[in-house]
């Protein structure tokens, strides 16, 4: 029986109520003090519980080994506090942040909602975090220590107090104190919750930003960026051209949307408001379905050369199938993660090995873009007919 799903999350979300944002510092801090003990019984007993090794989950994408495609989105480890302990947590990469130049203490609580009916969340955070320089400096001491077997990356955000039109120089000051110290690097544009910042999806204010970083990126550090789930067709088709024109390592779709469309939760206990009147971006299964439309939008118009890092809406193994097949080559999870449990990890994977032998599949790098390949060979198939 799953004692989280059945008895751990019962008790917290519905006879406690415990406020979601405490119950986040209080998780975190458990997961810092197990990454500083690798080597404890703790954590191998979590290698045993929550981990699946399978060679035909493992994939090689931009320079880098992936054990397996599910990784941990940012926003759940802001300060880079227990980078040694989510590849013992089953995960095959881990991204930390979002961490801004200047240290911030985000908006004002309560900042932080769970939307049960919707298996959803609603954050309204703000970059809280202590800046990038305390981030370099705490994963530059855990370095000799660290036994991550999996990537790490970092998730950059632009700081509330720097203007827009010196964000570029905000991104590129993070970098230069982190660039040493994540395997990957992710420019989020996307975030709802500090002013101003999606317009730096615009593609001229885009370009002066990656303009920036990729000039110091000297050891060539995957870049990626971060999109939203509302944008449309065009500027996504904008920010596609300039990941080409600037040789990013790809695209991670999507960030949370401020989309309230068909919501089932009326009201939001926490402040007796209705979650269309609450500022902030929605997480969780309401953004699913247009998070792997923006997926496949990507993939039709790159015919799959840049790859896709997709997360919105994973809660099992059909959910992540649905978005590998549409073009994701890795997954990420945040909210799946804390409705569905720790094991939710291991039973996507193994879920994932049993659909590709029904698949006919020899490793998760064949079913990437799998729905295009299959309506190409249909395709072909009928030309040949005819």
């Amino acid at each position: 029986m799953d004692i989280y799903k059945f008895a751990i999350r019962p008790l917290l979300f519905n006879v406690i109520k415990a406020d979601s944002e405490w119950l986040h510092q209080q998780t975190i801090r458990s997961f810092s003090w197990l990454s500083q003990t690798p080597a404890s019984w703790a954590n191998q007993r979590l290698q045993k519980s929550l981990c699946l090794y399978d060679s035909r989950l493992e994939q090689n994408l931009f320079g880098l080994k992936f054990p397996n495609p599910v990784g941990l989105a940012a926003g759940f480890d802001k300060d880079g506090v227990a980078a040694n302990i989510w590849s013992n947590l089953g995960f095959g990469f881990a991204e930390l942040g979002t961490v801004t130049f200047h240290a911030q203490p985000g908006n004002p609580p309560p900042r932080l909602f769970r939307l049960p009916l919707d298996k959803a969340a609603l954050n309204r955070m703000g970059f809280n975090n202590r800046g990038a320089a305390a981030m370099a400096a705490r994963l530059a001491q855990e370095k000799q220590k660290l036994t991550q077997s999996i990537p790490i990356g970092i998730n950059l955000g632009k700081s509330k107090v720097t203007p827009l039109e010196a964000a570029a120089q905000d991104y590129l000051d993070s970098f230069r104190l982190l660039k040493d110290l994540g395997d990957y690097f992710v420019v989020n544009v996307s975030s709802p919750n500090t002013p101003g910042l999606r317009s730096l999806q615009d593609a001229s204010m885009l370009s002066a930003i990656l303009n920036l970083l990729q000039q110091e990126n000297t050891a060539q550090k995957p870049i990626f960026v971060k999109i939203a789930p509302d944008l449309d067709w065009v500027a996504i088709a904008d920010i596609i051209s300039l990941a080409k024109t600037y040789q990013l390592a790809g695209i991670i779709a999507t960030n949370t949307t401020i989309s309230r469309d068909g919501l089932k939760t009326q009201v939001i206990d926490q402040t007796g408001k209705s979650p269309q009147e609450e500022a902030g971006g929605i997480s969780g299964e309401p953004l699913r379905d247009r998070s792997t439309e923006v997926i496949r939008f990507i993939w039709q118009q790159t015919q799959g050369q840049i790859p896709i890092i997709g997360v919105g809406g994973i809660f099992s193994a059909e959910d992540a199938w649905e978005k590998i097949t549409a073009g994701a080559s890795l997954i990420q999870v945040y909210t799946g993660w804390i409705y569905e449990g720790p094991l939710m990890v291991r039973q996507i994977l193994a879920g994932l090995l049993v659909l590709l032998e029904q698949s006919g599949l020899n490793s998760i790098n064949e079913a990437v873009g799998l729905e295009f390949k299959n309506q190409r060979r249909q395709e072909a198939e009928g030309r040949r007919q005819e």
